[in-house]
């Protein structure tokens, strides 16, 4: 059996009172890991730092003192691999984290909804389905009542809309041509001149006659 395993057991098995303890909250858990992520976060950035100072020493002796160099570049090297290792212990904590707060969240969403699920069950329990649908019925037929009504009230009393189409549109053509007839009827038409017109001269007719002589000559010479 493992140290690990014993301290565990050790500090688990220390009376009635642990086995009966609850665990930690939610919050308190969610507490611990960002102090754990804060707390790394600094040791990332102390290792970081070192590990500009060795290279930098590295550097400075360069082939002028090797054994110096070297040593440098060995811490170097053994903190690089520390920062990975902080690098991966965070990335684990991170994603624990995530999952406790979204488990969290999930436990206060179902506890509401359960909250929500007893109102409504105790809002519905004062409420009889049966009076439900009468009253919904009830007021369909109060609201076709009210349509009807408003029909009613909307139509025109004592006239009638049913007319024969062809017999107005034959009233209206005689109404046009009526009064077509009546203004035909009052034009006035210029009156028939009293004087004689003048008639043609004589040397006038004689000349149209030679000239109308000369057209027939030529279409017979043709």
């Amino acid at each position: 059996m493992s140290k690990i395993t014993k301290l565990f057991k050790s500090s688990g098995g220390s009376g009635s009172s642990s086995k009966n303890r609850k665990g930690p909250s939610a919050q308190e858990a969610l507490f611990k890991l960002r102090e754990t992520e804060e707390m790394l976060t600094k040791k990332q950035e102390y290792l970081e730092k070192k590990i500009e100072l060795e290279l930098a020493t590295a550097k400075k002796h360069g082939t002028k003192n090797k054994r110096a160099a070297l040593q440098a570049l060995k811490r170097k090297k053994k903190m690089e691999k520390q920062l990975a290792q902080i690098d991966g212990t965070l990335s684990t904590i991170e994603f624990q984290r995530e999952a406790l707060e979204n488990s969290h969240t999930n436990t206060e969403v179902l506890k509401n909804m359960g909250y929500a699920a007893k109102a409504m069950k105790a809002v519905h329990e004062n409420m009889d389905l049966e009076k439900i649908d009468n009253l919904m019925q009830d007021i369909h037929e109060q609201q076709d009542v009210a349509q009807e009504i408003s029909d009613a009230i909307s139509r025109p009393a004592g006239f009638c809309d049913d007319f024969d189409e062809d017999e107005l549109m034959a009233e209206l053509e005689e109404l046009e041509q009526e009064d077509m007839n009546s203004q035909m009827a009052n034009v006035k038409l210029p009156s028939v001149p009293s004087t004689k017109l003048p008639s043609r001269p004589a040397s006038s007719r004689k000349k149209v006659e030679d000239d109308d002589d000369m057209q027939m000559l030529a279409a017979w010479a043709t």
